[in-house]
């Protein structure tokens, strides 16, 4: 092996050690903020938690302002990119109810992004840097949703007296919400005995569905 195959495969195993690091400080975070919320949380807390000193993760993040748009931006993206290949889909109600489980898929599967994003309460870092992405339907999965919503307005899919977009949208997500919500703070709780939420999430598709479309199936 030459000299500059050694020197490569040295720099290599040094930026996937640098990657490494870096997204065990945002788990950590992410952990923490859930946990204890984001104002409260610390650097030295998060330092802490996976061993390092608050110099270490200065190395990575300049400041708690930094981590927190990184994590906000890779949370919400990764939501966003679970959601946007829906968007083919042409009739809005069909696409609003994929959106659904789809949208639920990612909460099951990435709980401590979904408490972070949708269960934490938030401090100003976190709605200043959540803003930035706000607007955008790649990556914002509320705009996707709404912009649903206002198309099946447009084209007639949905009731008279169901004409405001954002009320619409907003109590369709709430029920979704609510599902996962209620799992993730009471599945083990044996006298309200959940039943699996992705059948939950399914017929709170049909009681919306049904309640709000024009001509429901």
């Amino acid at each position: 092996m030459s000299t500059a195959e050694i020197r490569n495969g040295s720099l290599a195993r040094r930026e996937r050690q640098k990657a490494e690091t870096r997204q065990a400080i945002l788990d950590a975070a992410r952990e923490l903020f859930v946990a204890d919320g984001v104002d409260a949380t610390t650097m030295r807390a998060i330092a802490a938690k996976i061993g390092y000193t608050p110099t270490a993760i200065y190395h990575h993040f300049k400041d708690k302002d930094a981590l927190i748009m990184e994590l906000c931006v890779a949370d919400f993206r990764a939501l966003g990119s679970a959601l946007y290949s829906i968007g083919r889909i042409d009739d809005p109600a069909e696409r609003m109810r994929r959106m659904a489980m789809a949208y639920a898929d990612f909460a099951l599967a990435n709980a401590s992004q979904y408490r972070f994003m949708f269960m934490t309460e938030p401090g100003h870092s976190f709605d200043e840097e959540a803003e930035n992405i706000e607007k955008a339907p790649e990556e914002d999965a509320y705009a996707f949703l709404l912009g649903s919503v206002e198309e099946g307005i447009q084209r007639g899919v949905f009731r008279a007296e169901f004409d405001e977009p954002h009320t619409l949208a907003q109590t369709f997500w709430s029920g979704i919400h609510g599902v996962i919500s209620l799992w993730f703070t009471h599945q083990n709780n044996s006298y309200i005995n959940l039943r699996d939420p992705h059948q939950a999430v399914e017929r709170i598709c049909t009681v919306l569905m049904r309640g709000t479309l024009r001509n429901p199936e």
